[in-house]
C-alpha cells in the first residue's frame, strides 16, 4: 500500500467527498466494523466537516456531535426526530397538531433556524427534500421544505454525525445551521431483530414496532447490509369539548365529544427498508450502492365546523369571540356595516332549481337559543331548497391525512489512480436520485357547492419532489515540507430538482350548481388541486468547489474552502469558509471558523399555490397561498425569490484529560433575506376582482392571501457545551454526559408583510436554554440509561393567535430504560419517556383578552418543546445474531 493509503485512519477510511456530501469513507468492507467492537474504548471518529482522512471529534476544527448506534437504541423512541431532539439540545421539534401538511412531515429546527436551513446527508450524500411544504409551520417553519428525517430507522444506523457549523462553502445550499450525516451500518455478518410496544400514560397513542437488521457477505470482498422497520401508532387526544359544540350537544344535536382533536396523528402501515452495499473491486477500488423505500399513512385532526357560523357551508353571520357580528369583508360603507350588525343571523340556503329561484327559498333564522328555526328548516324540502343544517345539523370536523412515499438510490465508485500524471489522486464518482410523494386525503368534509350530492371523503391531489445529483470528486495529498501533507480536494456537482403538482379527484375541486348561491367550492378545509394547477417546475444547478487542509505544525491546522454554484433561475453564488484548530497543550485546544453560506429557494416555494383553513384572530377563515410572482402577490409586495445569504463565525475550546472530555463553542449566524411565508393579508374587493380575472375559483370565499418572500433578516447566537466522563462505579462501567445549549434569535429587519406576531414567534417560541444530563450504567447482565431533559422558558401560543400568547415556565423531564441480558443473544428492556409524566404548559389565556381557555378545545400550548402527550412507557425485546 502506497504513501497515501498509509496515512489513513483506523478502519482504512479515506476522505473522499461529494460536493453535496461529507467525507466519504473508502472502506474495505470486511474490516469496516472491527474497530467498533468495544465502543467503550474506541475514540469517536467523524467523517463530517472535513475532506481529509476521518478524525476524532476532539481533533476537528469544527464542533461535531457523534451519536452511536448504542445510544440510538436506548433513546426509547422510534421517531428519528425525537431521538435526535433528546440528544442534541440545539435541535427542537414540535408536535404540530392541526397544521395541514406539517402534521404529516414534522419540521425540525437546528439552532433556531428553519427546517430547510440544515443539510441532511445519508452516507455522506445529499438527501432529497420532502414534497411536503409546511404551510402552517408555527412561525419559524412557515413554508419550510426540508428532508423527511423520520423515515430513517435507528436500527439501520451505525452512527449519526451532527456538524454544528455553517458549511455551505463545502457542501452547498441549505447548510446554514449545520449538517446531519446519517451513516448506515456496513457489517458483512450478524444482525438483530427488535420488537417494541408502548403507549402513553393516558392510555392512547399505542405504538407497536418491529424492526430488524442483517449483514451479509456480498461475494468474498463486500457486504450487503439490510434494515427494515414496520410501525403502527394510534392517535392521541389532549382535548376538551369546545363551548360551542357543548351548547349544540346540550340542545339535542349530535356532536362528537370532543368535537375537535388536539393530539398526535394516527400512523398506519409505516414501512421503511434501507439497504447499503459495498464491494472491493481490487487495486484500491470500490463500488457502493445504498437507498431506501418508505411508505406510511397519516391521519390527523382538523378544526370543527360550527353549524351556524361557517361561511360557505352553513352561512349565518360570522361573529367575533365576544359574540358581536364581525365586519363583512370588503364592505367599506359604515351605513352598510350598521345594517349588517342589525341583520338577523340566518343559515345559508340554496335552491336546487338554480340561482334564479334562491330568493324564493324560505329564510331560516338562527334563534336566540343559537339554533336554526326548525320549522323553517323543515319547509326547505317542499320548496326544493337545501341547507347543510338538514344534512349535518351538529356541524362536522374534517380529518386531514396523507400517504407519504419516499424512495432513493445512490450508486458510485471510488478509489485511487495508480499511474500516470494523476497517480495518487483519490476519486469518487456517483449518481443519486431521490423522490418523495405526498398524496393528500381529507375525510368527513364536504364540497358545499355540490349540495346534497357531495361526497364526504376526498383526494385533493399530490405533491412530488424529485431530485437528481451527479458528483465527481478528487482528493490529493501534497507534500509541502510541513508537519504533514496538505489535503487538497476539488470537485463538480450537477443537480436537478423538480416539484410536481397532480390534480385531485374532480369532486375535490369542481364548482357545483350551488356555487353561484354562495356555497364554497372544493373539499372544505383543503380544496383539491385543479387541472390548471397541475404541472412540473424544474431547476438545474452546477457547482465547482475546492478546499484544502493545511497542517502548518503539529499544533496548528487550518482549513480553506471555496465553492461556486450557478442556478438557471436566480443566478450564481460564491461562498467561502476558513477554519482553524490550535493545540495549546496536550489537553487543551482552541478552534474556530468564519464562513459565508446560502440557501436557495426550493422549486416548490417558488411555484406552489394552495388554499388552507386557519384561524385568524380566533375566527376560522380560508386563505390562499399564491406564487410570489402572481399579480396579487406582486401588488401586495411579492417578488421573485432570491437565495438567503448568511455569515457565520464560531469560536470554541476543547479540553481532554483522561476520561474527561469537554467542549465549549460560541456561534453567531447572520442570515439576510430569509425566505418564509408572508403574514396572511386581508383581501380587498379590488384584489378579489384581479383574482377572478386570473381564473381563481371561490374567490368570494377567500378572506386572506399569503406568498413566499425574502422579507426579513435575523441574527442567531448561542453557546454549546458538551462534557463526557467515563469511570467505574458500583462494580460496573459508568458514562456521564452533559449537553447544554443557549440559543437566541433576533429579527433585525422586517416589513409589514411579515407581521409583528410572526417576528415574536421567531424570536420567542423556542426555549433559549436547553440541556440534557445522561447517566449510562452497565454490568455483565444488566444495564440502565437515565436522561434528564431541561427546557427553559418559551412562548406558549395556541391557534397561532397573539391574544393567547404567554411566557411558559421551564420544565424538566426524565427518560429511563433498564435492560436485562438474558444471554448473549437476547435482551429484554423496559423504559419510559417523561417518566414522571411532567405536564406541558396548560393553556392560560390572559384574563384581559376575555377568551375562555377551552374556546378551541385545546388543553396544552402546542409550542411546548417537550411535546404535550405526557409520559410514555414501553417494553422492548432484542435478539442479536
Amino acid at each position: 500500500m502506497n504513501k497515501n493509503l498509509s496515512k489513513l485512519s483506523m478502519s482504512i477510511k479515506v476522505g473522499l467527498s461529494a460536493t453535496a456530501a461529507l467525507t466519504l469513507a473508502f472502506t474495505m468492507p470486511a474490516m469496516a466494523q472491527d474497530a467498533e467492537s468495544d465502543t467503550a474504548n474506541v475514540e469517536k471518529i467523524a467523517v463530517v466537516g472535513s475532506r481529509a482522512a476521518p478524525r476524532s471529534v476532539g481533533d476537528s476544527p469544527v464542533p461535531i456531535d457523534i451519536i452511536g448506534s448504542d445510544e440510538l437504541a436506548k433513546a426509547g423512541n422510534t421517531d428519528m426526530l425525537e431521538i435526535l431532539k433528546g440528544t442534541v439540545p440545539s435541535l427542537n421539534v414540535h408536535t404540530n397538531p392541526i397544521s395541514d401538511a406539517a402534521t404529516l412531515v414534522r419540521p425540525a429546527n437546528l439552532r433556531g433556524l428553519s427546517a430547510d436551513s440544515t443539510l441532511v446527508l445519508l452516507n455522506g450524500k445529499r438527501r432529497h427534500r420532502s414534497s411536503v411544504i409546511a404551510f402552517l409551520g408555527g412561525g419559524i417553519n412557515d413554508g419550510a421544505q426540508g428532508p423527511d428525517i423520520s423515515v430513517i430507522p435507528s436500527i439501520a444506523l451505525k452512527q449519526v454525525e451532527v456538524l454544528r457549523d455553517g458549511a455551505a462553502a463545502q457542501y452547498g445550499s441549505d447548510a446554514i445551521a449545520g449538517v446531519m450525516n446519517f451513516v448506515l451500518k456496513d457489517d458483512a455478518e450478524g444482525g438483530s431483530l427488535q420488537v417494541r410496544h408502548g403507549e402513553y400514560y393516558e392510555g392512547d397513542g399505542t405504538t407497536t414496532e418491529i424492526s430488524g437488521n442483517v449483514g451479509m457477505p456480498f461475494t468474498d470482498s463486500g457486504f450487503a447490509n439490510l434494515s427494515f422497520q414496520y410501525k403502527n401508532a394510534d392517535a392521541t387526544s389532549r382535548s376538551v369539548q369546545r363551548p360551542d359544540a357543548a351548547a349544540f350537544a346540550d340542545a339535542g344535536l349530535t356532536v362528537e365529544d370532543p368535537a375537535q382533536i388536539w393530539g398526535s396523528p394516527e400512523i398506519n402501515d409505516d414501512i421503511t427498508i434501507f439497504g447499503n452495499v459495498g464491494l472491493d473491486l481490487g487495486n484500491d477500488k470500490e463500488f457502493y450502492m445504498f437507498g431506501n423505500y418508505s411508505e406510511r399513512d397519516v391521519k390527523g385532526g382538523f378544526y370543527y365546523r360550527n353549524p351556524t357560523t361557517r361561511p360557505g357551508v352553513y352561512g349565518g353571520i360570522v361573529r367575533n369571540l365576544d359574540g358581536t357580528p364581525s365586519y363583512r369583508p370588503g364592505d367599506d360603507d359604515p351605513t352598510g356595516q350598521a345594517a349588517w350588525d342589525a341583520a338577523p343571523a340566518t343559515v345559508l340556503v340554496g335552491s336546487l332549481d338554480g340561482l334564479e329561484q334562491q330568493l324564493n327559498c324560505p329564510v331560516v333564522e338562527i334563534g336566540d337559543n343559537g339554533l336554526p328555526d326548525q320549522t323553517a328548516l323543515d319547509s326547505l324540502t317542499a320548496a326544493n331548497c337545501f341547507s347543510f343544517n338538514q344534512m349535518l345539523p351538529g356541524g362536522f370536523t374534517p380529518n386531514f391525512g396523507g400517504n407519504i412515499t419516499d424512495t432513493s438510490l445512490t450508486i458510485g465508485t471510488k478509489g485511487e489512480i495508480k499511474e500516470g500524471f494523476a497517480e495518487g489522486i483519490l476519486y469518487d464518482i456517483s449518481g443519486a436520485v431521490g423522490r418523495n410523494e405526498s398524496q393528500f386525503f381529507i375525510y368527513n368534509t364536504v364540497n358545499a357547492s355540490l349540495g346534497p350530492d357531495t361526497p364526504r371523503d376526498f383526494s385533493p391531489g399530490k405533491y412530488i419532489q424529485l431530485e437528481k445529483t451527479f458528483n465527481f470528486d478528487l482528493v490529493k495529498l501534497i507534500d509541502a515540507d510541513l508537519y504533514d501533507d496538505i489535503n487538497l480536494a476539488g470537485g463538480l456537482e450537477w443537480r436537478e430538482e423538480s416539484f410536481e403538482v397532480i390534480a385531485g379527484d374532480e369532486a375535490s375541486f369542481v364548482a357545483g350548481d350551488l356555487f353561484s348561491q354562495g356555497f364554497s367550492v372544493g373539499s372544505n378545509g383543503f380544496p383539491g388541486f385543479k387541472p390548471s394547477d397541475q404541472g412540473v417546475s424544474t431547476r438545474r444547478s452546477a457547482a465547482l468547489y475546492v478546499d484544502a487542509e493545511v497542517p502548518f505544525t503539529e499544533a496548528f491546522l487550518m482549513g480553506y474552502a471555496l465553492r461556486y454554484e450557478d442556478y438557471d433561475t436566480f443566478g450564481s453564488t460564491t461562498n467561502y469558509k476558513i477554519s482553524a484548530q490550535f493545540h495549546a497543550t496536550d489537553d487543551l485546544s482552541f478552534r474556530g471558523s468564519v464562513s459565508t453560506g446560502f440557501r436557495a429557494p426550493t422549486v416548490g416555494q417558488a411555484n406552489v399555490s394552495n388554499v388552507q383553513t386557519n384561524l385568524d384572530s380566533g375566527v376560522l377563515v380560508d386563505s390562499a397561498l399564491l406564487p410570489p410572482t402572481n399579480p396579487i402577490s406582486v401588488q401586495l409586495g411579492g417578488t421573485e425569490l432570491e437565495p438567503e445569504e448568511s455569515q457565520s463565525y464560531t469560536f470554541g475550546m476543547i479540553y481532554q484529560v483522561g476520561s474527561v472530555f469537554v467542549t465549549v463553542d460560541y456561534y453567531n449566524i447572520q442570515v439576510e433575506d430569509r425566505i418564509s411565508q408572508s403574514d396572511k393579508i386581508n383581501l380587498s374587493d379590488e384584489d378579489k376582482e384581479v383574482l377572478k380575472d386570473a381564473g381563481v375559483q371561490n374567490v368570494d370565499g377567500l378572506a386572506q392571501v399569503s406568498f413566499f418572500t425574502n422579507d426579513f433578516d435575523t441574527t442567531t447566537q448561542g453557546i454549546d457545551v458538551v462534557a463526557n466522563y467515563t469511570t467505574s462505579l458500583f462494580d460496573g462501567s459508568s458514562t456521564f454526559a452533559l449537553a447544554y445549549n443557549w440559543n437566541e434569535t433576533e429579527v433585525d429587519k422586517f416589513s409589514d408583510i411579515t407581521g409583528e406576531f410572526k417576528v415574536k414567534r421567531i424570536e420567542e417560541d423556542l426555549p433559549n436554554h436547553r440541556a440534557t444530563l445522561t447517566w449510562s450504567q452497565s454490568w455483565d447482565s444488566f444495564s440502565m440509561f437515565t436522561r434528564l431533559n431541561y427546557y427553559g422558558e418559551y412562548q406558549g401560543v395556541h391557534v397561532d393567535y397573539d391574544a393567547t400568547a404567554i411566557t411558559a415556565d421551564s420544565a424538566v423531564t426524565v427518560d429511563f430504560e433498564a435492560s436485562y441480558f438474558v444471554n448473549d443473544a437476547i435482551t429484554l428492556s423496559a423504559g419510559a419517556q417523561n417518566l414522571f409524566d411532567q405536564d406541558a404548559e396548560k393553556i392560560n389565556i390572559p384574563a384581559d383578552q376575555g377568551i375562555a381557555n377551552n374556546t378551541w378545545g385545546g388543553v396544552y400550548y402546542e409550542t411546548s418543546p417537550m411535546g404535550f402527550n405526557g409520559g410514555f412507557y414501553y417494553l422492548k425485546a432484542t435478539y442479536n445474531f
